[in-house]
């Protein structure tokens, strides 16, 4: 019996990535029901992180680990976005690093995070957004990125910064969205022109379309703008700031404009 239960743990071991979290259903479909796996939680094969959520006694999983299961196991349409994947593509050198840093994910529309991932600490503070930014492909401007043993959905940086300007002026600064925009001379013309397509806030294409100008960046002649809805009359996103003539919406002040 105690060779048959070892047998089962190493089968079950060698297909779970390290670094990862297991859920029962996922459990479940390796023969591993709840109530062996209260068992193996029991005698110390399974550590419980939260409820039906268990790691390797020992294993080290961060919130990347946490959040590739909540997409390869749950199939929840969620995504790690805005500042959190500039961070991560290493355009995020003006966003400081480390415990206490927010995590930014983006989901699609009633899509809920399991309980055990909300309660635990990952060290990182999490904030899930749901908007309704883009219509059509929820996966257009996503990418996989792999760490050790697995991967996770990005953002590419042309999605992320639409998302980061999501939230400004209330959750995000202005200032350190402009910070975020110099960094970002590389972005593709063809995929930035199919998300402002897409994106249905006037206010996000404002922004990132003036800010992209003010920071000279090449890529903006290549695409067109006829196509992209900018809406009319002017909007007055950062209080106390100046307005750009062409897009009509308010930017932070340079610091020779202070």
């Amino acid at each position: 019996m105690a060779g048959e239960i070892k047998s089962k743990i190493n089968q079950l071991y060698r297909s779970w990535p390290m670094g990862t979290v297991a859920t029962l259903p996922w459990l479940a479909e390796r023969g591993i029901y709840q109530q062996l796996a209260f068992e193996y939680e029991r005698t110390g094969w399974l550590t419980r992180v939260g409820r039906g959520a268990y790691i390797r006694p020992g294993d080290l999983v961060e919130w990347q680990g946490a959040v590739h299961t909540i997409q390869s196991q749950l199939g929840v349409w969620v995504h790690i976005g805005g500042k959190s994947a500039l961070e991560l593509s290493g355009l995020g050198h003006f966003v400081a690093t480390g415990k206490g840093d927010y995590l930014y994910l983006f989901g699609a529309p009633n899509q809920k995070l399991p309980s055990w991932f909300l309660k635990h600490d990952w060290g990182r503070r999490i904030t899930y957004k749901m908007p309704r930014l883009f219509s059509g492909d929820f996966e257009l401007g996503l990418t996989k990125q792999s760490f050790s043993t697995f991967d996770v959905q990005v953002s590419t940086p042309e999605r992320a910064i639409l998302e980061l300007l999501h939230l400004v002026p209330k959750e995000q600064s202005a200032d350190e969205a402009s910070l975020l925009m110099e960094g970002l001379g590389t972005l593709r013309p063809k995929l930035v022109q199919q998300l402002l397509e897409c994106c249905q806030s006037i206010k996000v294409k404002r922004l990132f379309l003036a800010l992209a100008e003010r920071c000279e960046h090449s890529w903006v002649k290549r695409l067109s703008l006829e196509k992209v809805a900018l809406g009319k009359g002017k909007r007055v996103v950062v209080s106390g700031g100046v307005l750009d003539p062409k897009y009509l919406v308010t930017l932070p002040r340079l610091k020779k404009e202070r």
